[in-house]
């Protein structure tokens, strides 16, 4: 059987997306075929390596892609956004059988080069677990119920 592709969608691909990825990939990755794209790509943040690696996460091969990469040439099954920006201006994906936002707060704060230091991106990391993990027990609820 065909793993479902799950794409999560952010503005830029440097952090929540990219932290989304890598948590559904460690949770479930035999499960889920598993991306992250932004509207207008930009490099990772470095905070964002830091963050995951306290968890046990390396984000070795990850880099950011523009949505340009996958649209009209991947089906996907099931699509997260996770900022207010993606949620607005996402297109109409051809097949996608499910969509769910998720609204988390951007880490990076503008004009602040260090982006209030380290804990909003801990926050970011935490919020985005415990959704990956409420929706994968969701699922598992209602796959259990219709079994």
């Amino acid at each position: 059987m065909k793993k479902p592709r799950v794409l999560f969608l952010c503005g830029e691909n440097r952090a929540r997306s990219q932290m989304a990825e890598a948590f559904l990939r460690h949770h479930a990755g035999d499960q889920f075929e598993v991306y992250s794209a932004g509207f207008d790509p930009s490099p990772i943040h470095p905070r964002v390596y830091q963050v995951m690696a306290e968890v046990g996460l390396d984000l070795k091969g990850h880099y950011p892609k523009g949505l340009d990469v996958f649209f009209n040439k991947v089906y996907f099954g099931i699509l997260i956004t996770l900022c207010q920006r993606a949620e607005e201006k996402c297109p109409i994906f051809p097949g996608l059988g499910e969509r769910y936002y998720w609204p988390i707060e951007d880490p990076v704060r503008p004009g602040d080069p260090d982006g209030e230091g380290i804990e909003p991106f801990r926050r970011a990391r935490d919020e985005i677990e415990r959704h990956i993990l409420r929706w994968l027990e969701d699922r598992k609820s209602r796959e259990g119920l219709d079994g």
